[in-house]
C-alpha cells in the first residue's frame, strides 16, 4: 500500500527543469531511500514531496489526496521534514528549537502542554542530546546541530518522516546511531521513513524500497536485492562495481569500484 504517490512530476527552478516526467509509490510503513550521483534531482523530488516545492507538471499524492492542495498544518500533522540545508533562529537553546517540532499541534496561544512536553524530551533523549538542552544553536558542532534538526523532526510526532541527507556533518558512530534509530522507529511504531542517502551501503542495509535517478530520471525502484545490482550502479553512477553481502542486513553492498571502461 502506497502512503505517498508521485505521477509524471516535473519539477524544476525557473526554466530549468531538475526532474521529468517522474512516477514512483511510496509504501506505506517501510523505509525508503533515494539514491544517485550529485545534481540528479534527489533532493528536488524530496522537496516535491515535502510540499516544499510545487511541482509544473503531475502531482504528489498523501493518502491519495493531491498534497499541494491540504493545508499546511494539516500535512505538517502528517510529515516531519528535515531539509538538507536548515537554519535556526539566533540566541535559540536546544530545547527551544526542538520545541518548534510541537508547533502543529498547539492550538490557541502555542502553550506547551504535558504531551508536548513527553515528545520534546523523547527526542532530546533518543538522540543523545540531554546534555546539551540547555545550549545555544551556535554552541554546537555540525555534528550536533545535526541531531537537534533531527530530534526538532521526531518531536513533531508524525507517522512520515522525509530526510533529506540526515547523517551530513556526522561521524561513523553517530551515522549510525541516526539510521539504527530511524530503523527502530519504522520497526517498532510503523513510521514511513523517506530519505536521500549517499551512502549506498546505508542505503542498503537499512531500507525496504531503494529508488535509484539519474539525470532528473528513474533508472530503477525495487528493493535491495533488485536495486543493488552491478548493473544497475553502472547505469546510474557509470562505475565498475565490486559487489558482497552486508552482514548485518544480507542486502547486497558495494564492496569497491571503480569508473567504468577505465582501465585500472
Amino acid at each position: 500500500m502506497a502512503v505517498l504517490e508521485i505521477e509524471h512530476v516535473a519539477i524544476g527552478y525557473s526554466s530549468t527543469l531538475i526532474v521529468d516526467d517522474l512516477s514512483v509509490e511510496i509504501p506505506k510503513g517501510q523505509i525508503s531511500t533515494i539514491i544517485g550521483p550529485n545534481g540528479c534531482g534527489k533532493s528536488t523530488l524530496l522537496k516535491a514531496v515535502a510540499r516544499m516545492l510545487r511541482t509544473q507538471n503531475g502531482a504528489v499524492y498523501l493518502d491519495g489526496k493531491a498534497i499541494h492542495q491540504l493545508k499546511t498544518k494539516e500535512v505538517a500533522k502528517r510529515m516531519a521534514i528535515l531539509p538538507q540545508t536548515a537554519t535556526a533562529p539566533g540566541g535559540l537553546t536546544v530545547f527551544e528549537l526542538i520545541s518548534y517540532g510541537r508547533f502543529p499541534h498547539q492550538t490557541g496561544f502555542g502553550t506547551l502542554r504535558k504531551e508536548d512536553y513527553e515528545y520534546i524530551h523523547w527526542a532530546i533523549d533518543v538522540t543523545g542530546l540531554r546534555e546539551f538542552s540547555d545550549r545555544p544553536i551556535e554552541a554546537l558542532s555540525g555534528g550536533q546541530r545535526q541531531r537537534v534538526w533531527i530530534a526538532m523532526a521526531l518531536a513533531q510526532g508524525t507517522d512520515i518522516l522525509v530526510l533529506d541527507e540526515p547523517t551530513t556533518y556526522l561521524d561513523l558512530a553517530h551515522q549510525l546511531d541516526i539510521l539504527l534509530l530511524l530503523q527502530k522507529l519504522n520497526k517498532e511504531e510503523g513510521r514511513t521513513i523517506v530519505m536521500v542517502l549517499h551512502d549506498l551501503n546505508h542505503a542498503s542495509r537499512f531500507s525496504h524500497f531503494m529508488i535509484a535517478m539519474r539525470n532528473g530520471q528513474l533508472i530503477v525502484n525495487g528493493s535491495p536485492d533488485e536495486v543493488m545490482t552491478k548493473e544497475n550502479l553502472q547505469k546510474v553512477f557509470s562505475i565498475d562495481a565490486e559487489m558482497a553481502t552486508c552482514p548485518f542486513s544480507e542486502n547486497p553492498i558495494c564492496l569497491s569500484y571503480q569508473l567504468y571502461g577505465r582501465e585500472v
